[in-house]
């Protein structure tokens, strides 16, 4: 399956729209110290929120079909940019106790993650450059 975003640039800002998969649109920018206008998370900031919310569906679908009550689920995402190799940590946070057979599945839903797998596999990017033919983008 293939995921298309397109990111369209505001002339003169580093503000982009951003169209995921020809249905949603958001915003991405940089931090005002940056040159930025703050007006939404950076790219590296889609990164990390990218890894937490997978996590954190990976886990809620799970305790769903198990019919576990395990109240309220968040993750916790926390990414090291600057580490040589780069680092992400998460906490995964349950609301109601847990047994310790229920942990170690968890923690093995958790690894399962889709985004976490493709972060770990590695990527091959390619690019080309394109003059002309900006258009709409969608």
């Amino acid at each position: 399956m293939t995921l298309i975003a397109s990111a369209r640039s505001t002339p003169g800002l580093l503000k982009q729209d951003v169209l995921v998969d020809g249905r949603f649109h958001l915003v991405t920018d940089e931090p005002e110290r940056l040159g930025g206008t703050d007006t939404g998370p950076s790219p590296h900031e889609l990164l990390v929120a990218a890894l937490a919310s997978c996590t954190a569906t990976a886990v809620a679908a799970y305790v769903r079909t198990k019919e576990w009550d395990v109240g309220v689920i968040r993750v916790d995402a926390e990414y090291e940019q600057k580490a040589e190799p780069r680092e992400f940590r998460l906490t995964i946070h349950v609301e109601k106790p847990i047994t310790d057979e229920q942990h170690e599945r968890l923690d093995k839903v958790a690894a399962s993650c889709a985004v976490r797998r493709s972060l770990l596999t590695g990527f091959d990017i390619r690019e080309c450059i394109v003059v002309g033919g900006v258009g709409d983008g969608g």
